[in-house]
This record gives C-alpha cells, structure tokens and sequence, in this order.
C-alpha cells in the first residue's frame, strides 16, 4: 500500500493530485507543519524532516515531482506521463522538474521572509526580489501554453501538476494578480479537474485531526504562542 506523509498546502500536494487523478489506493498522513518540529518521530522515518514521504513497500521518495512521475510510471501506462517515444518527451521532463526548481523554490524565500520568520527577522527586499524572480521565471510557461491548452502531449500530464502546484503557492503568498491572462486561464482549467477536487477533500479530511491550521498547515494554537 503507497503510503503519503503530507502537510496542507505543501509540495507534498502534487503527489496527492496525482494519486486521485490515476485512482490509486494509499494511505495519507496530515502532519502539522513544520513536521521536522511538530511530529514527533517523523525524523526518525525522514532524516531530511521535510514533505513529502512516499512509502511503496521498499520504495522510500522524497522529491515531490519525481513521485508524481513514479506512480505515472511504475502504476502505468498512463496518460499523465509523456514516453520516450513520444514528441514531447523532452518537454514533459523539463517542466515535470520546472515547477519544483525553477518556480517553487523562489517563491520558498517569499514564504520565509515574508510569512514565517519572526516580525524582526523578515526580510521585505529578500521576499520582493524571489517575488520578481518566480514571476521572470513564469514567463517560460506563459510562452509554452501559447495556444496550448496543457504543457505537452496535447493532454494534462505530471508536467501540469507539477508547475501547477507552483501557481498554487503563489495564489497562497499573493502573486496571483501577477499572472498573465494564459496562465490565469490555464491555471483555473487545471485547477478545475475532479482529481485536485479530490486531493483537496482529501487533504481537508486528513487534516481535521491537527484542529484548526492556517494555509500554510501550520497549527494556529502554535502560532499563538
């Protein structure tokens, strides 16, 4: 049984997607964040303390993009991974790993220096800069979508559930207004699909045990202390 440790609204959220997208049975664990802090013995399963764990028997993964196209593969054939023998494979591969190192990380310094440190330690211009570098970097999707309706392969794919988790976070830190009409529109089509329906329900459900969280699945009884 695939199991999935995940926090709410984390990169953890594209394995998530694809799971319900594909119908896979798992089991998920909500965890508050940050885990390596508020779950107590999940370093001991994660040295690295981070989100996401992906548990298939032997099988131990951590990188969020690389699960999605795992369970694209390794629970296949499906139509969420692109194949060597298609057009679009370089494509496929070169935005599956765009939304996590190109878009995501920026947007990891906005989060920190804008919502998570301490008043005295944020750093406005530090948030600012990420900001301008996640939106200078979105611009390679804006021009890939052109006309396209999805990334590649003419068909929603991992690729798109990679890069768009990436516009998830950034409507959650407020870079949303920022985007282009393409990627707006593209990213509401995506968005709109049963299968991240179905991974937010999910993720709702899995979180009722941590009480009452912000957006960021941090606990707010922690935040107010």
């Amino acid at each position: 049984m695939i199991e999935l440790y995940h926090c709410v609204n984390a990169r953890s959220f594209r394995p998530l997607w694809t799971l319900e997208e594909m119908g896979l049975a798992y089991t998920l664990h909500v965890l508050p964040f940050p885990p390596r802090y508020l779950a107590p013995g999940y370093k001991d399963m994660n040295p690295l303390g981070t989100i996401p764990l992906m548990l298939d028997g032997e099988t131990r993964m951590t990188e969020s993009s690389a699960i999605c196209h795992y369970f694209a593969t390794r629970y296949g054939p499906s139509p969420l991974a692109v194949s060597p023998d298609e057009a679009d494979y370089g494509a496929y591969l070169n935005f599956l790993h765009m939304g996590e190192a190109t878009l995501t990380f920026p947007q990891t310094l906005v989060l920190r220096y804008r919502h998570f440190e301490e008043e005295e330690r944020r750093l406005p211009q530090v948030a600012d800069d990420y900001a301008r570098w996640f939106l200078a970097r979105l611009r390679a999707v804006d021009a890939r979508l052109g006309n396209r309706d999805y990334l590649c392969a003419s068909r929603f794919t991992a690729a798109d559930i990679s890069v768009g988790y990436a516009l998830m976070l950034a409507t959650m830190i407020g870079l949303e207004p920022e985007f282009s009409a393409n990627v707006r529109a593209y990213f509401d089509r995506i968005r709109a699909r049963d299968g991240h329906r179905r991974a937010l329900e999910q993720q709702a459900e899995g979180a009722t045990s941590l009480g009452p969280v912000d957006e960021f699945g941090r606990p707010l009884a922690a935040l107010a202390k």
